[in-house]
């Protein structure tokens, strides 16, 4: 497992950089998903649980973003997928610059990428990273106030999973209420409730990753 150092990159032009890392990834083969949460939401838990589901049908990568530690890409290499740690030195976002540095450390990906954005419900939306598809995580603990906290997250995703569904009975969390606001900032969302845990909802949630990636391939 290779651990990356990411230093300061220039985001004047990333809107450019991340179109262009878009073209050379669909050119490669590489269908590149970007996640975004909050730290704690379950990031890691929904992509082992994926993997492992997946395993046989995709090939799967992941790209880890954190300011330190290495402890997601140790969980996700012991799944046996290949996987890359990248720091972030204090930035709390990946931008199109920095996604490019990691994969020039993924020599065998190919298929499916995952990119574990850095755990904040901010700065990552601001940022495109090159990806083919933005996902948002919201777990049920978190509330169902966090589209009238953070719309641009939300307004910038192409799909929203609502992870621990199995924790709903312990929690104030009206998933309804969540989607109607969702749905107000962005009408086009798919929205997918799962639990890693008991597996509810995981079929849903993969059927659409493998549709998605075909589909890139066409």
């Amino acid at each position: 497992m290779k651990v990356i150092e990411l230093k300061m990159t220039v985001t004047d032009s990333n809107d450019r950089d991340a179109e262009a890392l878009r073209r050379e990834l669909s050119e490669r083969g590489i269908f590149l998903i970007n996640l975004m949460s909050a730290p704690g939401s379950g990031k890691t838990t929904l992509l082992s649980r994926t993997i492992t589901d997946l395993a046989g049908r995709a090939d799967i990568a992941v790209m880890e973003a954190d300011i330190a530690s290495d402890v997601d890409a140790q969980r996700i290499s012991a799944l046996g997928a290949e996987s890359v740690q990248v720091h972030t030195d204090g930035m709390c976002h990946m931008d199109a610059g920095m996604t490019r540095m990691g994969l020039a450390g993924m020599e065998g990906a190919n298929g499916i990428v995952f990119l574990e954005n850095v755990g904040n419900l901010i700065c990552p939306a601001e940022f495109d990273t090159g990806a083919h598809k933005n996902v948002m995580i919201l777990s049920v603990p978190e509330g169902d106030d966090k589209p009238l906290k953070y719309p641009l997250m939300f307004s910038r995703s192409d799909a929203l999973v609502i992870t621990k569904m199995d924790a709903s009975p312990y929690f104030d969390f009206d998933i309804e209420t969540v989607e109607r606001r969702v749905k107000k900032l962005n009408p086009d969302i798919l929205i997918f409730p799962v639990s890693a845990k008991t597996g509810e909802g995981m079929e849903a949630w993969e059927s659409y990753i493998l549709s998605e990636w075909e589909k890139s391939h066409a």
